[in-house]
């Protein structure tokens, strides 16, 4: 029983890559890692300011007292950081930060949260989490 000669080009590996500049890798590196570290940071800080937020609009809304502006600015004010490390598309990102600062500049200026104010944001919240709960993971920011 003789064996087939083998081909000897049929299992080389490809040449390496050629290396790039130690400082060039190292700056793309370093720069990729502070974004992300950022990206996380805003994800938590977002996530954080509009759980307080959101917490106190609840509470009232099962408890029967009034707030005041101070828990919705910081729902609106998580709700802008959050979208700016979150929402990939840039032209929904801007719209929904644009809308986060405008009903907190407003809510500011009205000067005191109705009960159906918190419905609104209550019931908004809960349609934004099941958005996102059954949206398909998008691609991430680079």
């Amino acid at each position: 029983m003789s064996m087939p000669p083998k081909d000897p080009n049929q299992f080389v590996p490809p040449p390496p890559a050629s290396p790039s500049p130690a400082g060039e890798r190292d700056q793309g590196d370093r720069g990729s890692g502070e974004d992300r570290q950022l990206h996380t940071a805003e994800l938590m800080v977002g996530v954080g300011m509009m759980f307080v937020g959101f917490l106190n609009v609840l509470l009232s809304i099962s408890g029967g007292f009034e707030i005041n502006v101070v828990p919705l600015l910081l729902y609106f004010a998580g709700l802008a950081v959050w979208a700016h490390a979150a929402i990939v598309h840039p032209t929904v990102r801007y719209i929904v930060i644009t809308v986060a600062i405008a009903f907190g500049l407003a809510f500011f200026h009205y000067g005191e949260v109705l009960f159906w104010h918190k419905q609104v944001v209550f019931w908004g919240t809960v349609a934004m989490v099941v958005f996102f709960m059954f949206k398909t993971a998008a691609p991430t920011r680079q």
